[in-house]
């Protein structure tokens, strides 16, 4: 039976992990099929940035969103004179840390299946006067989706795991930003906490290979559908 703190700990670790995928759902799937579709001066710059928190220090990225976001920031200002958001030290700022590591899973899983789709079908259909918008939405992505929800998966395991960009940039509160490997590290710190630590790492590493499985069917669902169509 798992304890109170360890609930407390997965609920949030979910509910954080969850929001960053929300965080970068959208942005993700358009910069994938944008590197995928199209061909633009500093398309490899914008693939090396994307792909940037990939060899980064989490940490280098976590001080990076504290410039950016913080109050002191012309953006991190605006985002507080319009919605009253505070990211810094926040569970949102905490969602906003995992996406950001988490981005660069999600874009490359995408990006393959989006190459892998015949720009053939694309053509057919805007040929037969649908415009670029449906055909998007009911050929491309339903085909490349497979991958897709792969690298959602990737993504969420990611962000569910993030530790480094997350304590610089959300801290390490209880109840607030504390997700597993912050919970994880405080345990370990704690006198008499290893017991409680090696439950946590084993729940962390359960979690991670489901989403692991999870990803490798989904992946291995997109390469049937794309062999079932070249033949």
């Amino acid at each position: 039976m798992l304890s109170e703190l360890e609930w407390e700990t997965i609920r949030l670790s979910l509910r954080i992990a969850l929001a960053a995928l929300g965080v970068i759902l959208i942005p993700g799937i358009a910069l994938a099929w944008l590197l995928a579709r199209r061909n633009f001066p500093g398309k490899a710059l914008l693939d090396g940035v994307i792909h940037l928190p990939l060899v980064l220090p989490p940490v280098v990225v976590g001080y990076l969103l504290l410039v950016a976001l913080g109050r002191n920031s012309w953006l991190g200002h605006w985002l507080e004179q319009l919605g009253g958001w505070h990211l810094p030290f926040t569970w949102q700022g905490a969602a906003v840390a995992g996406g950001v590591m988490a981005l660069p899973l999600l874009v490359r899983a995408a990006r393959l299946s989006f190459e892998a789709v015949d720009p053939g079908l694309e053509a057919a259909a805007r040929t037969l006067g649908a415009g670029r918008l449906r055909v998007f939405f009911t050929i491309t992505l339903p085909l490349a989706l497979p991958g897709v929800l792969a690298g959602l998966v990737l993504a969420f395991a990611r962000a569910l795991s993030e530790f480094g960009a997350t304590i610089t940039f959300a801290s390490n509160i209880p109840g607030e930003t504390r997700i597993l490997p912050l919970a994880l590290y405080t345990l370990i710190q704690s006198p008499g906490g290893e017991y409680a630590a090696a439950r946590l790492c084993v729940i962390a590493i359960v979690i991670a290979l489901m989403a692991m499985v999870l990803s490798e069917r989904l992946t291995r669902a997109a390469q049937k559908r794309i062999q079932g169509r070249d033949r």
